[in-house]
């Protein structure tokens, strides 16, 4: 007897577990930084990734508006976790540079993500974390 589901349901499923966990993360958020929307987490996490970059920038990597950037850029600039400077390449652009402090803030709240997902995972045998890093990977991947 196969325990798979078909493949409607099984899409079904994954919708609603991709969202919970989502609706989960948003809320983790706020316990990692009270001040930092998921959003801006992950904004300031991508600056300290590239070390650097445009808001348009941002904006095409997150499918985020102008307007969303802006407002989460000015969040972060105004705790002093980034900083805006002029790009050397073309002087009529901006780049936005995590400050010391933003990557403080975001390696303090990174340590709590990791630990928070080792207990959550700490009952998983190790060939199924793999595959789901695999599955995570590959479902990113796909435009």
């Amino acid at each position: 007897m196969s325990d798979e589901l078909p493949r409607g349901d099984a899409i079904l499923a994954i919708q609603r577990e991709l969202t919970a966990f989502a609706r989960r993360a948003r809320g983790r958020a706020a316990e990692l930084h009270p001040e930092l929307s998921l959003v801006a987490a992950s904004i300031l996490d991508l600056l300290i990734e590239r070390d650097g970059c445009q808001a348009s920038e941002v904006a095409e990597h997150f499918l985020l508006d102008k307007s969303t950037v802006s407002r989460q850029i000015a969040a972060l600039e105004k705790l002093g976790y980034l900083t805006r400077e002029v790009d050397p390449a073309n002087r009529r652009n901006l780049r936005l540079h995590p400050t010391a402090e933003g990557r403080r803030v975001a390696g303090a709240a990174e340590a709590a993500r990791r630990a928070a997902f080792a207990v959550r995972f700490e009952d998983w045998p190790d060939g199924d974390l793999a595959r789901l890093a695999q599955y995570l990977t590959r479902y990113n991947a796909t435009p």
